[in-house]
């Protein structure tokens, strides 16, 4: 399939972008000082260079209401030529560059605030994102954030940028002016609808003004708020029209705002989950409209320029996932596109505990600017497992330049890839053993399948080193009482290697505790088919079918001695609980099993709120352990007290994530 649609040009008020893919913004946390760095150049040039059309870099503070650390700036005309090296790096790449101009309003942070001891807003509405109340804006203050907004896009034009991109989504300046939920206003900037798009219209008229009529202007929308008593897509839909009257060119249609209950980026999201938003907009406006969120399959991004449903496909986590996604499109290279699993743990999650971004699939990531013209001879490399340790490592030490030979014991390569992939929302990670299984073959690598390693072999191999990635096993309890009642791991539940039953008791409240009583308490509701037929054919009431799917058979209780869900990422699990929640799974967080007995586990724990302890007697004909994994170092150890040239990757070094085992194989590969 040669994907026409995908590749094919267009022009926005001038600006020619050689295909539909664009690379929307993100704050990466790279920046110093609100500089343009080596770091962020290389970031985005690597990604010019994988085939992107348009790249947008941002959010860029406008004004002195500087949001984040690590900010970008266009507040003062000393970050000038920064951008400039920036924009020629992309165009001799062959790619063009966007800047988002971004007023973070109650969504920024008073401490990087300068010259102002508060942060801004339409009205005093306390922020769940930076924890601060804003200060409602005079009249005057709302003038010079526009007129800022304007000199600032003057100044990314000047820089040599192709366009500008405001923002009116994910709950920033623009959104809180016209939501219901943070305007509170009684002036001409609140009340109703018209007042409460006057402040985006004129930001819109203020950016015109400066940067003239032959100059590309973006605008990023909430499709829908998903906020209680906020915008729905009807007055998106609304706003759009008013913005392509006053010279808005392309209109980049997103989800919901940062602070939504309503999944905006996780992989609870379908591919292609807010198309309709973005379709919504393009019935009802002329200029060009793009779709974000979670396009990560060609196929998928094909078939919505075929439908008509947007012109653009807006590309975040994929860019950074694979920055060679265009050019392997172009190249028909599908098996090598190395797909964004929609975990937001190295992204998002970082970004939001002010980290620099990174990337669970992708180590390179934030590395770009980390030259190394080192060259090592060539060694004879075996790899001992074909999990995602020993798959990326021995990928990369393939494309240095070294003889490498994998070993698996198993039939297929993927390690807890395929357990992995199993609980609710995870799916995304199914793909990943056939994308390193291509990437192997690609390589050079010789793939030795349902070989078990000894040392007697590896010896016989003469391999100059040996690098082991041999996984690691789940961790099993004794439990007293427990004796009559069918006890699996986690592992086992979620590889079908065992039913449970009715009433279950997950003893082990991390990630993979929560996971495994997500997918046990799914397996006892509606599926995708069923709900599909039953609404298709309209079979039930929607009463009856909603109370369905958000019940489950099964009678589920979670226990652990900490806090229930501690261990995910940061903002990566609260989809999962909150999915627990609607499926009526029960959660003892602190708890201590005193006895079981009977089909009984009995339980001490403290209640949430007010802290009393109490007691519980939880029914139970099937336990599941998700108590950890104990790393597998046999191999290791035999062949180090061997003498044996021997390195160790991944969870047989320690039992960890999937992040750390890619980055474990990069640090290795560029070492050995």
């Amino acid at each position: 399939m040669k994907f026409e649609r995908l590749l094919s040009p267009i022009t926005i008020n001038g600006m020619e972008l050689k295909n539909r893919v664009v690379m929307t913004a993100i704050h990466l946390v790279y920046a110093e000082e609100g500089e343009v760095n080596e770091r962020i150049k290389e970031f985005y040039w690597r990604r010019a260079q994988g085939g992107v059309a348009l790249a947008i870099v941002g959010g860029v503070a406008s004004d002195n209401y500087i949001g984040y650390d690590s900010m970008l700036r266009l507040d003062d005309d000393r970050f000038i030529s920064d951008f400039a090296k920036l924009a020629e790096g992309m165009h001799s790449r062959g790619a063009k560059l966007g800047v988002q101009l971004l007023q973070t309003g109650r969504y920024g942070m008073a401490c990087f605030v300068e010259g102002d001891e508060d942060i801004i807003s339409a009205s005093a509405v306390p922020s769940k994102i930076s924890f601060d109340t804003p200060r409602p804006m005079t009249v005057e203050e709302i003038k010079t954030v526009q007129r800022k907004a304007g000199q600032a896009a003057l100044r990314a034009k000047k820089a040599g940028a192709d366009c500008v991109e405001l923002t009116a989504g994910s709950g920033y300046m623009i959104s809180q002016f016209l939501s219901p939920v943070t305007n509170l206003r009684d002036d001409e900037y609140g009340g109703s609808w018209e007042n409460r798009c006057r402040f985006g219209v004129e930001m819109v008229e203020a950016v015109r003004a400066a940067v003239g009529p032959d100059f590309p202007i973006l605008m990023r929308v909430a499709g829908n708020e998903f906020m209680k008593g906020g915008n729905g897509y009807e007055e998106c839909v609304d706003f759009c029209k008013r913005l392509e009257k006053v010279g808005v060119d392309m209109l980049d249609v997103t989800g919901g705002w940062h602070e939504t209950q309503i999944p905006q980026l996780p992989g609870e999201l379908p591919r292609g989950g807010f198309v309709y938003l973005a379709e919504a907009v393009k019935n009802a406006v002329s200029i060009p409209v793009l779709t974000a969120n979670r396009h990560n399959d060609p196929y998928e991004a094909e078939a919505v320029l075929a439908l008509g449903q947007a012109d653009l496909i807006g590309q975040c986590r994929t860019q950074i996932a694979d920055p060679d996604w265009v050019n392997k499109v172009r190249e028909g290279k599908i098996q090598l596109l190395r797909k964004c699993v929609a975990c937001n743990q190295g992204c998002l999650s970082n970004v939001f505990s002010n980290n620099p971004c990174k990337c669970l699939l992708n180590p390179e990531v934030g590395n770009e600017y980390l030259k190394t013209e080192e060259k090592r001879p060539a060694k004879k490399i075996l790899v001992v497992g074909g999990g995602v340790a020993g798959c990326e490592f021995a990928v990369r030490a393939a494309k240095a330049g070294h003889e490498v030979t994998l070993w698996e014991k198993d039939s297929e390569i993927g390690g807890k890839l395929p357990i992995v992939s199993i609980p609710p929302a995870k799916g995304e990670f199914s793909e990943l053993a056939a994308y390193y299984k291509a990437l192997l073959e690609e390589t050079g690598v010789s793939l030795v399948l349902n070989k078990l390693a000894t040392a007697e072999d590896i010896k016989a191999g003469g391999f100059d080193a040996v690098v082991t990635a041999t996984g690691a096993t789940p961790k099993r309890l004794n439990l007293a009482g427990a004796e009559d009642i069918p006890t699996y791991t986690a592992d086992e539940i979620l590889s079908r290697k065992a039913i449970a039953g009715k009433n279950v008791v997950v003893i082990g409240g991390g990630t993979v505790g929560c996971e495994t009583a997500a997918y046990l308490a799914h397996e006892g509701s509606l599926s995708e088919s069923k709900l599909f037929f039953m609404m298709s054919q309209k079979s039930e009431s929607i009463d009856t079918i909603e109370g369905l799917l958000n019940t489950s058979s099964r009678n589920i209780s979670i226990v652990d001695v900490g806090k229930i869900g501690a261990s995910f990422d940061f903002g990566c699990g609260w989809p999962v609980i909150k999915d627990l929640g609607r499926l009526g799974v029960k959660q003892f967080s602190k708890a201590e099993i005193l006895e079981i007995s009977k089909g009984k586990v009995h339980i001490r724990y403290p209640e949430r709120k007010t802290k009393e302890i109490l007691t519980a007697e939880l029914d139970c004909d099937t336990l599941v352990l998700a108590v950890g994994y104990e790393p597998d170092k046999e191999l290791f150890e035999t062949l180090q007290a061997q003498g044996i040239a021997v390195y160790n990757i991944g969870d047989s070094k320690e039992a960890g994530r999937i992040i750390d085992a890619t980055e474990q194989a990069k640090v290795l590969a560029d070492s050995i």
